[in-house]
């Protein structure tokens, strides 16, 4: 539904985009991520017909991007960033306008308007004018713009900014909702909306897309937690000479354990690539079990989101803080 293959994009010296491919198909909801500046709204621009790139080729539902720029824009409903409103038009006012434009046919604009203000819960302010709109309910109608038609494709860029916790949970039901009749391209700061909405990520880093591979090695990528009793320097040191480990990170008790006297120290451990150290921890608390050593949990789990992303941009420093 959605290609893009070997994209650019140059601002003079500045290349904002360089040899980005990647593919969505019908149906999936894609998370496009990366830090400030990595190019994931430059791309939205591109792939809406707003700004032509430099190279490579764009491909939404069949149609050319560069070509056929036209039949693109019947096809998608885009969220930029910064919302662009007529502050003095009702809310109603602007969406009618918008239905006029998209080419919604005259029998069908009422209806539709009612569609998107329910989806975007807006039932109950579609008379105020939009100059009078926290940024919140801004945000809102610019979704409600954006699902006029409705199109096949959504290309959101952080719809949920400058809503409040609500709000988002709200936006985050309908993006669930949606992805039964729309491919969505959504991107975003919010990491925890990436993980309840949508089935693969994209990466981008200083304008080049990290390789699948590489995130599904660290979707693979297990940690280590411990939580045990004994000195704990001594302890964390020992663990940290395994052969099998590559780091050891001290972390504060857990919120349950808080209450007991003393509680337990913890740490995590971060594995060797392709090692498992669980057999080689429980010896070394077996051996020293005569020094006090007590090993009182040991469990696996995956990274984090935030993790992969700061693994995957290369701030690993970052993601272990």
């Amino acid at each position: 539904m959605i290609e893009v293959e070997h994209l650019t994009k140059r601002y003079g010296d500045l290349t904002a985009l360089d040899d980005v491919s990647f593919h969505v198909d019908a149906g999936e909801v894609v998370g496009f991520l990366g830090v400030n500046g990595a190019g994931k709204s430059t791309t939205l621009r591109i792939l809406s017909g707003y700004i032509p790139a430099t190279a490579g080729a764009a491909r939404l539902a069949g149609r050319d991007v560069f070509r056929e720029s036209l039949e693109v824009r019947r096809k998608i409903g885009y969220l930029p960033e910064t919302v662009p409103l007529y502050p003095e038009l009702r809310i109603n006012e602007y969406l009618l306008f918008r239905a006029r434009i998209k080419g919604v046919p005259r029998a069908r604009r009422s209806s539709e308007i009612d569609r998107v203000t329910a989806a975007c819960k807006l039932d109950d302010r579609r008379r105020q004018t939009v100059g009078t709109l926290s940024r919140g309910f801004r945000q809102r109608v610019g979704l409600a713009d954006a699902l006029l038609g409705p199109p096949e494709i959504l290309l959101l860029d952080e719809p949920t900014s400058g809503l409040d916790p609500l709000q988002r949970l709200e936006v985050r039901a309908l993006l669930d909702e949606l992805k039964r009749e729309h491919t969505v391209l959504l991107s975003t700061h919010i990491l925890p909306e990436v993980e309840a909405v949508c089935g693969r990520i994209v990466i981008l880093h200083r304008g080049r897309r990290v390789p699948d591979e590489d995130v599904a090695r660290l979707r693979r990528w297990r940690r280590f937690e411990l939580a045990f009793a004994g000195p704990a320097q001594e302890i964390r040191a020992a663990l940290a000479q395994l052969d099998s480990v590559r780091a050891v990170l001290e972390v504060p008790p857990r919120p349950e354990d808080r209450g007991e006297e003393p509680p337990p120290a913890c740490c995590e451990i971060d594995p060797q690539e392709g090692r498992d150290p669980r057999d080689a921890v429980v010896a070394l608390f077996a051996a020293r079990a005569a020094a006090g050593w007590k090993l009182l949990e040991l469990r696996r789990r995956a990274l984090s989101l935030e993790e992969i992303f700061a693994r995957a941009t290369g701030d690993a420093d970052q993601a272990e803080r």
